[in-house]
Formats: structure tokens, C-alpha cells, sequence
């Protein structure tokens, strides 16, 4: 069965870090992209940051640059995204995601059940 368990959210006060975890399992880990998405209320869901199945790039949204990183570990298979200076706006619900082929040749999109981070003082 294919798993992807967010942990690591919870609440923070405006300019604090946390960083997020997503622990995959039942799937070639080495070969997907990993990436994390958030939802606000009243908003769509946005790419936050994605991370290529060699860990070899990466890319990130224009309003999380600079105060984030994402990275993993392939020992593990756990994808984190470490966030600074964080905001009000950045509270949502965020989402660890996998994308990428199995050995068929087949795509997958698989998504985890999302963490909450709320910004609040």
C-alpha cells in the first residue's frame, strides 16, 4: 500500500520555522519527484516546492523564496520542507505529494492527507 505521512505542522508564531516531514513507503521512492503543496481556506491548492527524484533540483514558489528549503533523504524515504521567517499568509494545510512512473512505465500522483501550519500570535 502506498503511504505518504505528513507530520511536523502545528502552530507557530509570525517569523518562527518548522519543518515538515513526509515518510513515503510502498513505492520506488528513488524514482519520484517530491513535492509539497498547501491549501489556505477560500484558497486553491499551490505548489510550495519540488524537489527531482535524484534530489538534484529543486524549484519553489515565488512566496516562499528564500524561506524555505526542500530536501530528502533516500536512507529514509522522507521528503522535509524546512521553513523560516513564516507568516500569517502561510497558514494551510500542507500536502507532501509523489510524482513520477513505476517500473511499467506507468505515471502515479500520489498525495499524502495534508499537516496543518498555523502563523498566528
Amino acid at each position: 500500500q502506498v503511504q505518504l505521512v505528513e507530520s511536523g505542522g502545528g502552530l507557530v508564531q509570525p517569523g518562527g520555522s518548522l519543518r515538515l516531514s513526509c515518510a513515503a513507503s510502498g513505492f520506488t521512492f528513488s524514482r519520484y519527484a517530491m513535492s509539497w503543496y498547501r491549501q489556505a481556506p477560500g484558497k486553491e491548492r499551490e505548489l510550495v516546492a519540488r524537489i527531482t527524484s535524484d534530489g538534484g533540483s529543486t524549484i519553489y514558489t515565488d512566496s516562499m523564496k528564500g524561506r524555505c528549503t526542500i530536501s530528502r533523504d533516500s536512507a529514509k524515504s522522507t521528503a522535509y520542507l524546512q521553513m523560516n521567517s513564516l507568516k500569517p499568509e502561510d497558514t494551510a494545510v500542507y500536502y507532501c505529494n509523489a510524482q513520477g512512473r513505476d517500473r511499467l512505465g506507468f505515471s502515479h500522483d500520489y498525495w499524502g492527507q495534508g499537516t496543518q501550519v498555523t502563523v498566528s500570535s
